[in-house]
């Protein structure tokens, strides 16, 4: 019975390898081997999770991986167009990732560590541009950053006091 619901959570998300990465440390008998792995759980309906594992072994990395991801998760406001409510910039180090929202049929416009979050989060039309760094690991927390920073328009209009029609059109006099 565990069994079957564990399965259940898991088919429930998708999940997406972004890199691994092999690291050592000199020790005094030589160097000792690592793995790293990156990790991107998502449902593609707004929910997705940026993770790290490390591991001696490729396929534990990736299981610790998929853990952290699934502890980390948040939701990102998606428009029924399939893009971002606003432009926004997310910094993470010295990686920087801008990410503005695209009209239909536009298809996800990103660089190769970043793409996995996107399809995962259920963005399906995105520009970004990575800005800065060129590691992989700092320019996903940077996209993933960008991501948490956004607000959907009726969050926008609550927090401001006013209706959703009042924020874009203004108050008529």
């Amino acid at each position: 019975m565990a069994r079957d619901r564990k399965r259940q959570e898991d088919s429930e998300y998708q999940e997406r390898v972004v890199f691994i990465h092999r690291v050592s440390k000199t020790v005094k008998g030589g160097r000792r081997m690592s793995l790293l792995a990156l990790v991107v759980v998502g449902d593609g309906k707004g929910n997705v999770g940026v993770g790290m594992g490390k591991s001696a072994e490729v396929p534990l990395a990736i299981q610790k991986g998929v853990d952290d991801a699934k502890k980390n998760m948040f939701h990102v406001p998606v428009t029924d167009e399939g893009t971002i409510p606003h432009e926004v910039e997310g910094h993470f180090g010295a990686g920087r990732v801008l990410i503005k929202p695209a009209i239909e049929g536009t298809g996800v416009i990103a660089g190769g560590p970043v793409r996995p979050l996107f399809e995962l989060a259920g963005i399906r039309n995105v520009l970004s541009k990575s800005l800065g760094s060129s590691n992989a690991l700092n320019i996903v927390k940077a996209a993933a950053e960008g991501l948490k920073e956004l607000e959907s328009p009726a969050t926008a209009a609550d927090r401001r006091g006013i209706t959703v029609q009042e924020m874009f059109v203004g108050k008529e006099a």
